[in-house]
């Protein structure tokens, strides 16, 4: 569902943030992608899905081109990054519907899922507020069902559970679970390692731009300790 085939970015500077990058994720997997500030996850996130623009290796999603197919590989990926911004002078039903449009979704398919997905994260009561209102936790609910509005075959997550409080952290985690049985590929990119270890099947773990480890989790095994062999190591090859 998500390649990045020999990927790197250079910036302006000469600051090379990503170092041929090669990974895969398959369809109906939980990917935790994890990597220390700086490390180039953030880079990686965002040339996925369109927000970056690059020369060197390739990225596909669903088998298509995210530099020759953009339009077609965001119609089936949805994006919420670490700080979501929302339009504050909409309501969060209007917000919602806005993305819904965008995406074409007919009005019986729409209806249904922002119904589903407003109970799951108890928004029912308040999608008819304006988003200015809301708190940071309330933006994050509201980004997430409009993600969630055109039915994703990606779902890339970057911090995710900023500002929910532990209920909606526990109700989150429980709905990305269900995700590969609706067909959704999700990749959770978190700082909160427990997080990882409880909510996906495999983890890639980049320093210094280059991956350092990729894998399938262990129930007993502790993530921290990996994340931290790999940064050190990483920092002693550099």
């Amino acid at each position: 569902m998500l390649a990045f085939e020999n990927f790197s970015k250079t910036y302006p500077g000469g600051k090379r943030a990503v170092d041929r990058l090669s990974l895969s994720v398959d369809a109906g997997d939980i990917y935790g992608f994890i990597g220390h500030n700086g490390a180039g996850k953030t880079t990686a996130i965002r040339a996925a899905v369109g927000a970056l623009g690059f020369e060197e290796g390739e990225i596909r999603i669903g088998g298509m081109s995210v530099r020759e197919e953009p339009v077609a590989c965001k119609a089936i990926t949805a994006y919420i990054p670490d700080n979501p911004e929302l339009y504050d002078y909409l309501t969060g039903m209007q917000y919602i519907n806005f993305i819904a449009d965008v995406f074409g979704v007919a009005e019986a398919e729409r209806q249904q899922r922002i119904a589903r997905y407003a109970a799951a994260f108890e928004m029912e009561e308040s999608l008819g507020g304006l988003i200015g209102s809301y708190s940071h936790g309330m933006k994050q609910k509201t980004a997430l069902i409009a993600a969630l509005v055109h039915a994703p075959k990606l779902l890339i997550l970057d911090e995710p559970t900023n500002g929910l409080d532990p209920i909606g952290i526990e109700e989150l985690r429980e709905l990305i679970r269900s995700f590969p049985a609706k067909g959704i590929t999700v990749i959770l990119s978190s700082h909160i390692l427990s997080e990882v270890q409880q909510t996906a099947d495999h983890i890639g773990i980049i320093a210094g731009g280059v991956l350092g480890y990729e894998g399938k989790l262990n129930a007993n095994e502790n993530l921290e300790q990996l994340f931290m062999d790999v940064v050190k190591s990483n920092h002693r090859e550099g």
